[in-house]
């Protein structure tokens, strides 16, 4: 059915085009420039849904969304802005937003945010899925840092989640900030004023790690000299972040399952059980989906705790964002003018050097940096080796890490819209890399390449017509 649209946006390109394609549903599209028309327009006629951009002249448009709400409570807003971060994300959930979307985005990204949110309107009882209050987030050292694409779908979805009590599970490579993203969330949850605790359970010996999260009582054990409540009865009210994941065992698996589904602890030795009311972030850089079906890990207890996965991008991904985090962790460190601390060539060094460690080691390599330049402003020579940390083992193994990323990621992208032909979009992205690389190998002789490649010559034929229809049809074999 034909419903009210209001866009507000002072990019001429976006509002045409967001007008055009709402006309084209039949709905009734007004546009205005500013925040200020916007609200005269939303008083004139309460919309049924807004598109309202954050950054405006005059008012801006978070400011914005709070007066939308007072003279159009029932109309559904989708935030868009092309310089969001987590404090953009939290202000616009805060403020009531339906959904967040980051420029540049698809047009079929915002029919599909307009759809869900004209349905979600127009259903009793629901309130948007970012409905809920959180906290101001502050500036602090330790904020994430991103404007790239990836990050604002990980700002959007800590925004999303913080609200609730879901399980989250981060995954990502070492690194990345997986700890920041569990804070994140803390931070801005119900639970924010009670205690955050970390289990880094790669650092627990192994036969500690039940007691460490579930306490123990006296004599449970020899040195138990005295009771001792573990991280689930200490963080009472609060957050457990447990990293390194993969590495619980298997026996305290299930107790910690046991922890979730009933909130209850039970104590190295006890008999009786202590009730509880945690919230459990996790993460991990290993493949969880592997370990179970090799058996290390339980299956009941990844889908218990992989509630809500959030996926934090390689730095190799979001090289984009390296001014920014450089010009963060430099202030960090107090030096002098940050932001003109880096001049190009030395940021062009640093999008093209390869980043194995991520942010950590980035940001290790800027005070290294920092140091050696003494005031002056950071050359390339200033920066440490890069480091000869490996990634995963194998070439393979490498290969599958890139392809289990790539999927996370593709699955986020299309959250709440139809499934994907993932098989294909992946054989249609790596197929030509392979055929080629083979034909470059092999001096273009196509007799060779279908031996590598151990297909027929007749279907190479037909791969190079495919994927390079400009070459020449005759065997050269």
């Amino acid at each position: 059915m034909p419903h009210s649209v209001l866009i507000i946006d002072d990019e001429e390109p976006i509002a045409w085009t967001l007008r055009r394609a709402f006309e084209r549903e039949k709905h009734r599209v007004s546009v205005a420039a500013t925040a200020e028309d916007g609200l005269m327009k939303a008083r004139q006629s309460a919309p049924d849904l807004v598109f309202l951009d954050v950054r405006l002249p005059g008012m801006d448009g978070l400011t914005a969304l709070g007066e939308i709400k007072k003279v159009a409570p029932s109309a559904a807003v989708v935030v868009i802005t092309a310089h969001g971060n987590l404090n953009t994300a939290v202000k616009a959930v805060e403020g009531g937003a339906f959904d967040y979307l980051a420029k540049p985005f698809e047009l079929a990204q915002a029919l599909d945010a307009a759809n869900r949110a004209l349905v979600d309107r127009d259903t009793p009882g629901n309130s948007g899925i970012l409905g809920s209050a959180l906290a101001e987030v502050d500036s602090s050292p330790d904020a994430i840092i991103g404007r790239s694409p990836t990050m604002q779908t990980v700002f959007k979805r800590i925004a999303m989640v913080a609200p609730t009590n879901a399980c989250v599970l981060v995954t990502g490579e070492s690194g990345t900030g997986k700890e920041l993203v569990a804070r994140a969330i803390h931070a801005n949850s119900p639970r924010r004023h009670k205690p955050l605790l970390a289990a880094h359970v790669a650092a627990y010996n192994t036969n500690l790690v039940e007691s460490e999260l579930f306490g123990h009582i006296k004599g449970a054990f020899t040195g138990a000299e005295r009771a001792r409540d573990g991280l689930m009865k200490l963080a009472d009210g609060g957050t457990v972040f447990l990293d390194e994941l993969a590495d619980i065992p298997l026996p305290v698996q299930a107790k910690l399952l046991r922890v979730l589904e009933r909130q209850e602890v039970q104590p190295v030795g006890g008999s009786e059980s202590q009730v509880v009311d945690v919230r459990v972030v996790s993460a991990t850089h290993a493949d969880l989906s592997a370990a179970v079906r090799e058996g290390k890990f339980r299956h009941d207890l990844f889908f218990r705790l992989n509630v809500y996965p959030i996926h934090l991008p390689p730095l190799r991904d979001r090289v984009d964002d390296i001014p920014l985090l450089a010009e963060h962790f430099l202030r960090k460190f107090g030096v002098p003018n940050p932001g003109s601390a880096v001049p190009a060539e030395t940021l062009a060094f640093l999008k093209s050097r390869p980043w194995p460690g991520n942010v950590r080691e980035l940001r290790n390599a800027l005070e290294h940096a920092a140091i050696e330049a003494r005031g002056a402003a950071l050359r390339p020579e200033h920066f440490p080796d890069p480091s000869t940390a490996a990634g995963p083992a194998s070439t393979p193994e490498r290969l599958r890490s890139l392809v289990t990323e790539w999927v996370r990621e593709q699955v986020q992208a299309l959250e709440g819209r139809e499934p994907a032909d993932l098989h294909q979009t992946l054989i249609d992205a790596i197929e030509p890399a392979v055929l080629d690389e083979v034909l470059r190998q092999v001096d273009g002789n196509r007799l060779v390449a279908a031996r590598w490649l151990g297909l027929a010559r007749a279907t190479v034929r037909k791969l190079i017509r495919k994927y390079h229809p400009d070459t020449a049809e005759p065997d050269e074999d």
